[in-house]
């Protein structure tokens, strides 16, 4: 997807609202196997999130840091990890992209190919002059004289792919491709498996709610709730610094017993993610005729104490760790911490999975 150019090792970079992650994966017949890793939090104003909405058209900016901070963080990583990988897959986020399946009647794909961009000024929100536009056929529905193609329609601002690509440069790095998010995490989560299946991303500043049916997002929705704003409630509640609170949310999370008093201040906030998520999932499963299998959450909260235990109360259904890292070789000395790593950098594995 919006491939921009065309080494066995592959980065894979997800430049977040809080942290950049990178993954370095090596392929050998299709074989994955873990050369190495990093992670830079990124500093900012502690009152203003980095997701920025510009206003115009539904265009938006993921970071507000400067593009010079941005390359200072991926060169940090590279160089305090030891990453000698220099193609990238790049992410880009659903706050600044636009996705959609759409239905077509069925043509050859040398058809598909003229009409797509006709049929795409129906769905998208900017003048197409302003995108890059991508579709991949998901399958033929229908039987008949009248079959109808279904197909995965894709469209990111020119501009932020020129900026993604100017970065990568400064940091001095070949940017192989830019891809969405969530296919990244379908990639990495999911591999060959169908089933109808909920992915919740709880990033640092936003969560995203992705229903994946057949390989491909059907129905997906964002808001500006993370695990920042839940520190910053604890740090409100307890009147402690955000560090303190953050260190506290990490050791207690959502432990039962008497002496964590940081569930109040974060109980609210995470019964908000669960009731986003069981909406997102009763619009799919009313709309489509399919019921949802199975739940996976990733992200850094994912590993804080009973948080997934919590969320399955709250939503009234089981949820997992969705583990990034199944189909990926790693050394033997990683694996007591591997858990904590296949969700954290669950968007840059897939990335780094990806054939270019």
């Amino acid at each position: 997807m919006f491939k921009l150019f065309g080494s066995k090792s592959k980065l894979g970079i997800d430049i977040g609202t809080a942290s950049i992650k990178i993954v370095e994966l090596e392929n050998n017949n299709n074989r994955f196997t873990l050369k190495n890793y990093g992670l830079f939090e990124m500093k900012s104003d502690k009152n203003v999130p980095n997701v920025l909405p510009i206003g115009q058209a539904g265009e938006q900016r993921i970071l507000k840091l400067p593009d010079s901070e941005i390359i200072w963080g991926i060169k940090e990583v590279l160089n305090k990890s030891k990453i000698s990988g220099r193609d990238v897959i790049a992410s880009i986020s659903a706050f600044s992209t636009f996705a959609t399946v759409i239905k077509m009647p069925y043509l050859s794909e040398d058809e598909l190919a003229k009409a797509i961009p006709f049929e795409a000024r129906k769905y998208v929100p900017i003048p197409l002059e302003e995108v890059v536009l991508d579709w991949s056929i998901i399958g033929v529905t229908g039987e008949g004289a009248r079959p109808t193609v279904e197909i995965f329609l894709a469209a990111v601002p020119k501009d932020e792919t020129m900026r993604y690509q100017s970065i990568m440069v400064g940091a001095g790095l070949n940017l192989k491709a830019l891809e969405l998010e969530n296919s990244a995490l379908i990639r990495a989560l999911l591999g060959n498996d169908l089933a109808p299946t909920a992915i919740v991303n709880i990033g640092g500043r936003s969560t995203s709610i992705v229903i994946v049916s057949k390989g491909y997002a059907r129905l997906s929705h964002n808001y500006e709730v993370g695990g920042f704003e839940i520190t910053k409630s604890i740090s409100r509640s307890l009147n402690i610094s955000l560090e303190k609170a953050d260190e506290l949310k990490k050791r207690l999370g959502m432990k039962q017993a008497d002496e964590n008093i940081i569930n109040e201040a974060m109980g609210a906030l995470i019964d908000m993610m669960a009731f986003e998520t069981k909406k997102t999932m009763s619009s799919f499963e009313n709309s489509r005729g399919e019921k949802v299998a199975r739940v996976l959450l990733v992200g850094g909260m994912v590993n804080m104490p009973n948080f997934l235990n919590y969320f399955k109360q709250k939503l009234g259904q089981e949820v997992f760790a969705g583990n990034a890292f199944a189909r990926i070789v790693y050394p033997q000395g990683l694996a007591p911490a591997i858990g904590e790593l296949a969700s954290t950098f669950a968007v840059a594995a897939g990335l780094a999975m990806r054939d270019i």
